[in-house]
């Protein structure tokens, strides 16, 4: 159990995760592989010139959770963070029983909560379930943000969400906030801050090591059994300096490169393409059931 003094409250995580997703989208209010000409943004009363102010605009709570993810995230927190949450001695449960465990994040006394965790997690998974893409995407949809329950082993939200980044080399500059770098331990360390730090050019993602949260856990426990592209989806849906900023191909080997577009491609209905129905589990439960079943065990470690 994470004893940091500033661990938060569930509430108080679940409020951070919602102000972390409005920021992404008034940082970039276009998918990647869209032309702003023709996309109509999340809210459309919100004109484009008001999200090139996004960080004029930001919300005090948003700015100190960055700080406090660009100064603590650094190499040796995540090597320790993986060695601690890869031993999978948290819990057992199956995928349904996780999300419904994340669902606990969810203030139930607040009347102006607008979707339970669970009911955000469908939201995309419906969306590409509509859209008639492939099975395995569907269930990558519904379990990649399954990583969250991070929160409730008391873990602070700069270490659950959080744009991810690769430690171990030097941040970019294209990183959201990148001022907040210059009190990272690591930024003035010369074995960890050149342009390869730790690593070769060309080694590929799957030995950079990235900043640690949600997506690396939920990736980590999923790694045996989807196929490579969910997989890809469920790692890097959050390294927004990789598959929206081009930043870091110098680490990158073909197969990244080929992978980058199902990334792109995912992240359309992540942040983008939810829609206004809301969806409902009991009726849902069923299918999603089946298709968990199709790939995953009864039971997982976490």
């Amino acid at each position: 159990m994470n004893t940091h003094s500033d661990a938060p409250s569930e509430n108080d995580s679940h409020d951070i995760m919602e102000e972390w997703d409005e920021f992404l989208k008034k940082r970039y209010p276009t998918p990647a592989n869209q032309d702003p000409a023709d996309f109509n943004p999340t809210d459309p009363e919100k004109k484009e010139s008001e999200f090139r102010d996004y960080e004029k605009e930001v919300r005090p709570g948003v700015r100190r959770f960055y700080e406090e993810n660009h100064i603590h995230q650094t190499y040796d927190f995540v090597m320790g963070k993986k060695k601690e949450f890869t031993a999978f001695n948290r819990r057992e449960m199956g995928i349904w029983e996780a999300a419904e465990y994340l669902n606990t994040l969810v203030d139930d006394s607040d009347p102006d909560t607008d979707l339970s965790q669970l009911q955000h997690l469908l939201q995309t998974s419906e969306e590409i379930r509509n859209a008639g893409r492939p099975r395995w995407m569907i269930l990558s949809g519904f379990i990649h943000d399954l990583g969250k329950v991070l929160c409730l082993y008391g873990e602070p939200q700069w270490a659950v969400v959080g744009d991810t980044f690769p430690v171990g080399c030097a941040f970019s500059d294209k990183i959201v906030f990148p001022e907040f770098f210059d009190k990272n331990p690591d930024f003035r360390n010369p074995a960890l801050n050149t342009r390869l730090g730790v690593y070769e050019e060309g080694c590929g993602l799957d030995r950079v090591h990235l900043s640690w949260g949600h997506d690396e856990y939920v990736y980590q426990i999923a790694k045996p059994y989807l196929p490579m592209e969910g997989l890809y989806m469920l790692r890097y849906h959050s390294f927004y300096p990789w598959h929206r900023e081009g930043e870091y191909d110098h680490l990158c080997n073909e197969t990244d490169r080929k992978m980058l577009k199902w990334v792109q491609d995912f992240n359309e209905y992540d942040l983008y393409t939810k829609s206004h129905e809301v969806p409902d589990p009991v009726a849902l439960k069923p299918y999603y059931e089946d298709l968990i079943a199709e790939f995953f065990p009864d039971k997982l470690k976490w």
